[in-house]
C-alpha cells in the first residue's frame, strides 16, 4: 500500500490517498479542541490511543453486523480504512444527562434515562453544527429517509454494544458522537472514530470523567484519563 498525498486535515486526523482509489489512509493526532474550535490545545499520546482504541471497537461492532470503515491498522497513528462521502449528520447517542444536554434543558447531569435518546447536528463548522431533525436532514437533502433508518438502527446497536462493553471494564457510557458515510456502491457504514474525545465515560463506582471533558472543563488529568481508560479496554 503507498500513501499518496494528504487530501484533509481536521481538527484531529490527517486523511491520505493511496494507490488504491476506495482506500485512504487515516493518521491521528494529538490536537484537541472543545466549543467547536474556540479551545485548542494538546493531549500528549492522545494520538495513538484514539487510533487505537477506535479500531479495537470498530472490529468488536464489525463482528456484531455493525458495518465500519475499518481495514487495517497500519502503525501506532495510521489506520487504513475504506474511502466514504461522509453523510454530513453528527448521530449523539445519550444514555444519562450530562454536558450540553444538561445545559439545554436545564438539568443536572447523571440523570439515567429511562430509554437512550438520538440527536442529530448539522454537520457545519461554520454554522456551528446545530441540532436538526430528521425533517430537517430530508428538506435540506443530506440524507435519504432510508438512510436514515439505517443510521438509526446502526446507531441504537452500538450504543448497546458499546455501554456492554465498557461496563465489564467498569465504566459507564453516558453519551457519545457517531459519524457515518457511504461507500461507492451507496452503503452506509461508520465512520470517524470511537474513543475519549468522542464518548463520554465515567467510573461506574466513582463518576470520574475519563474523557475529554477534563480537557473542556480544565480539570486536570486529562493524559492520565485516556492511558486509563486504554489500559482497561486492553487488559479486560
Amino acid at each position: 500500500m503507498i500513501k499518496g498525498e494528504q487530501l484533509y486535515e481536521g481538527k484531529a486526523k490527517k486523511v491520505f490517498s493511496t494507490d488504491d482509489p476506495e482506500l485512504l489512509i487515516v493518521d491521528y493526532k494529538d490536537d484537541a479542541t472543545a466549543f467547536n474550535g474556540l479551545k485548542k490545545g494538546t493531549i500528549q499520546g492522545k494520538g495513538v490511543i484514539n487510533n487505537h482504541m477506535s479500531n479495537l471497537l470498530m472490529q468488536r461492532l464489525e463482528k456484531k453486523g455493525i458495518p465500519t470503515h475499518f481495514v487495517k491498522e497500519l502503525s501506532e497513528r495510521e489506520t487504513l480504512v475504506k474511502k466514504v462521502s461522509i453523510v454530513p449528520l453528527e448521530v449523539i447517542i445519550r444514555n444519562i444527562s450530562a454536558g450540553s444536554f444538561s445545559k439545554r434543558y436545564g438539568v443536572e447531569e447523571g440523570i439515567v434515562f429511562d430509554a437512550p435518546t438520538i440527536e442529530f447536528s448539522y454537520k457545519n463548522d461554520d454554522l456551528g453544527d446545530p441540532l436538526i431533525n430528521e425533517y430537517h436532514a430530508l428538506a435540506l437533502k443530506l440524507a435519504t429517509k432510508e438512510e436514515i433508518e439505517t443510521i438509526k438502527k446502526y446507531a441504537f446497536a452500538v450504543n448497546e454494544e458499546l455501554k456492554a462493553i465498557w461496563k465489564h471494564v467498569g465504566v459507564t457510557l453516558v453519551d457519545f458522537k457517531l459519524e457515518f458515510g457511504r461507500l461507492s456502491d451507496g452503503t452506509i457504514v461508520l465512520a470517524d472514530e470511537i474513543s475519549p474525545d468522542t464518548c463520554r465515560l465515567w467510573d461506574s463506582k466513582t463518576n470520574e470523567k475519563l474523557d475529554k471533558d477534563r480537557f473542556r472543563r480544565d480539570m486536570g488529568g486529562v493524559e492520565e484519563a485516556y492511558q486509563e481508560i486504554m489500559r482497561r479496554l486492553t487488559e479486560a
